[in-house]
């Protein structure tokens, strides 16, 4: 029991820390790509190619045990609309990323829990009782995780660790100076990475409803990231219509686009798994700490400072995690111990009428 309760709870716990780390370093090194000159429209469309020829041979290589229902209308059409979501999102996140920078996308990621769980609560994927302390730990977990990104965004405060050239990576250090882009940039960045986080959001809630009917999260991984190809391929074509931008020729885009390709269909196969584990708020929870992630890769790898409000909201962050688990905790602590008792009474309104039917054969 003790082993199962740590696969629920413990491991989906330390693989969503492990899919916002890798999600950060992809969009540190697309923007060491972008500022070298690679398109967006290049980048997505080649490492979701490089991510369906990753996944092609895994759905044959470890067939689902479960038996699955057939391929109907409504789920074809709804994976078909998670690819909808993928290239809106993915577009967008890296449209905005070249206006601004991997700390501003990992900033507004903290609207991803808000938007996600007002979805969740039209979508009665979750339930709110404000006589309830679950629920109330959710929501105060939420603000809290809400208010942690904030304060890394509005706050610096001293510096405390500034990375020097030696410290940095030898990948990454050859990258300009100018790693902000102008202000004017930010809030069309901003506004396009808000667009990505809701599409996000969306993805979150559908996906969730996709594995509830489809229990297979390689397959349903496979076909939402080829469908996110087919439609962002052509995409891509008319929107960078010049055949030698399409040219891998720093290696610092070939790496982003070779990371991103492999680690990136691992992680999203992960993020489904969680989703069909935990829901979708448990999922959008963690996005928030991508802030606090990217404040740390940015000091190692791009020479950026740390300060004391990186790690002042990453502890209040911290704190929001704790309260929205244990929300959940005890929501499914509640449900687990009124399954118990219904049972129990269900159990202890047979015995009378066995041992009557027994007493029965008896007189008879």
């Amino acid at each position: 029991m003790e082993r199962r309760c740590s696969f629920k709870d413990v491991l989906p716990f330390t693989a969503m820390v492990a899919v916002e780390c890798t999600f950060v370093g992809q969009s540190v090194l697309f923007k060491a790509a972008s500022l070298k000159g690679m398109s967006y429209y290049v980048f997505t469309t080649y490492f979701h190619i490089v991510s369906t020829l990753v996944l092609l041979p895994l759905i044959f290589i470890f067939p689902s045990r479960v038996v699955l229902p057939p391929l109907k209308f409504h789920l074809v059409s709804k994976i078909f609309l998670l690819g909808l979501l993928g290239v809106l999102n993915q577009i967008c996140l890296y449209k905005g990323i070249a206006y601004s920078s991997p700390t501003l996308a990992s900033a507004i990621s903290n609207l991803t829990p808000a938007f996600t769980f007002i979805l969740a609560v039209l979508f009665r994927l979750e339930r709110v009782a404000l006589r309830s302390s679950s629920s109330r730990a959710k929501i105060i977990g939420t603000i809290a995780s809400i208010s942690g990104a904030l304060v890394i965004v509005l706050y610096k405060g001293p510096e405390v660790f500034s990375a020097t050239p030696s410290t940095s990576s030898s990948v990454l250090i050859e990258l300009p100076s100018e790693l902000e882009s102008p202000e004017q940039n930010w809030v069309i960045g901003g506004i396009l990475i808000a667009v990505a986080k809701l599409a996000l959001s969306f993805w979150f809630i559908l996906q969730t409803q996709v594995m509830e009917i489809y229990p297979a999260e390689l397959i349903v991984t496979f076909f939402c990231i080829l469908c996110t190809t087919i439609f962002s391929a052509p995409v891509s074509l008319i929107a960078e219509p010049d055949l030698s931008s399409w040219r891998l020729r720093p290696i610092v885009a070939v790496i982003a686009v070779i990371y991103a390709g492999v680690c990136s269909s691992f992680a999203i196969l992960v993020l489904i798994w969680t989703l069909h584990l935990k829901g979708p708020l448990y999922v959008a929870i963690f996005n928030p700490l991508s802030i606090a992630i990217a404040a740390f890769m940015s000091a190692i790898f791009l020479g950026d400072s740390l300060h004391t409000g990186s790690i002042i909201g990453a502890v209040i962050i911290s704190m929001g995690f704790y309260a929205v688990i244990w929300g959940k905790a005890k929501e499914k602590g509640n449900e687990d111990d009124s399954g118990l008792s219904s049972l129990e009474t269900s159990s202890s309104g047979k015995v009378p009428l066995l041992q009557g039917h027994k007493v029965e054969d008896v007189k008879i």
